[in-house]
């Protein structure tokens, strides 16, 4: 077993870099977090946790409100021995008006890393390119880079490998869509994204991982069974996300025959897991049968948000 990070064997040049979406990093590199999450996971539970980023502070801006993303990061930076400052939009110039910019600069000087959650992915963008610190896309209405790292680190605990997994995304083609089929691609992973019409991933997203596809089939679908068959791994995330709200009722009625449910996932393989990024509506994306039964690891994924996210913050702050 390692007995420090700097052990593991392959080292990439990661600090500063910024974490905006996964197609910004190479398998290798994202093999190395992935290796460097299992460590940090591995040390915790042993009561041996190092404290890499002691003395370091990263600052959490949040336009959207959130449970594991704020909880994980901040926790995260906590045991790794430095500090985290929550940073409400409303509460700072950048709510009133103040250029991106302005704030991405007068931060560079205070912080050594910025996490947003927030609405416009160009957002995120423009703050990584006025900062002189590693910038981490928390969450945009387009991707979700944080979610599907540590997607991928419960799927190596449950299954021993990505390589040849088959995932099948069940709902609408939003960012969860979009950073599983980025991350898929890359890692070897075939995925098949089943969305009503009309509710599909964008065609741009779609046509960067299929570029992206690394020995491996990335297919989008209006039939749910299709997308199931022979699945490893079956996901799903709310009919309706944050900002959408309006919409719940008429979404109800055009997601109704893709719900994750008893006879959906009988066409996967019997020994497929369950997956979600929570919150979880049950009765609606998924019944509770699926959510609560032996094939779901929704929480353990959850508490991956920590792991991978420490191994994250180690890799670009470190």
């Amino acid at each position: 077993m390692l007995s420090s990070v700097k052990e593991l064997d392959y080292q990439p040049k990661l600090n500063g870099r910024d974490f905006l979406t996964l197609a910004d990093f190479s398998k290798a590199e994202l093999n190395f977090m992935l290796n460097l999450a299992q460590h940090l996971k591995k040390q915790r539970k042993l009561g041996r946790e190092e404290q890499p980023l002691k003395g370091k502070t990263l600052g959490m801006i949040f336009e959207k409100s959130s449970t594991r993303t704020r909880v994980s990061f901040e926790a995260g930076i906590y045991q790794l021995g430095g500090t985290g400052l929550f940073l409400s939009s409303k509460d700072l110039q950048i709510g009133r008006g103040e250029p991106v910019a302005d704030t991405a600069k007068v931060l560079s000087g205070y912080l050594d890393g910025i996490m947003i959650r927030t609405y416009s992915q160009s957002l995120v963008e423009q703050l990584a390119e006025n900062a002189t610190i590693p910038v981490i896309n928390g969450l945009t209405d387009d991707y979700h880079p944080c979610q599907v790292l540590a997607d991928m680190l419960t799927i190596q605990e449950t299954k021993g490998s990505l390589k040849g997994v088959k995932i099948a995304y069940i709902g609408d083609g939003n960012n969860m869509a979009h950073s599983l089929m980025i991350g898929s691609a890359i890692m070897g992973m075939d995925i098949s994204v089943a969305s009503p019409k009309g509710f599909e991933p964008d065609e741009a997203i779609t046509k960067k991982a299929v570029d992206l596809a690394n020995q491996s089939s990335v297919v989008v679908t209006n039939d749910p069974v299709e997308a199931v068959a022979n699945a490893d791994v079956i996901y799903t995330d709310v009919w309706a996300s944050m900002g959408q709200e309006e919409e719940q009722k008429a979404r109800e009625e055009i997601f109704a025959n893709f719900q994750v449910n008893d006879y959906l996932v009988a066409h996967a393989h019997s020994d497929y897991t369950f997956m979600h990024c929570l919150p979880a509506h049950r009765g609606e994306e998924v019944t509770a049968s699926i959510i609560d039964g032996k094939h779901s690891v929704v929480f353990q994924e959850a508490e991956n948000r920590l792991h991978a996210q420490k191994a994250l913050m180690v890799a670009l702050m470190g």
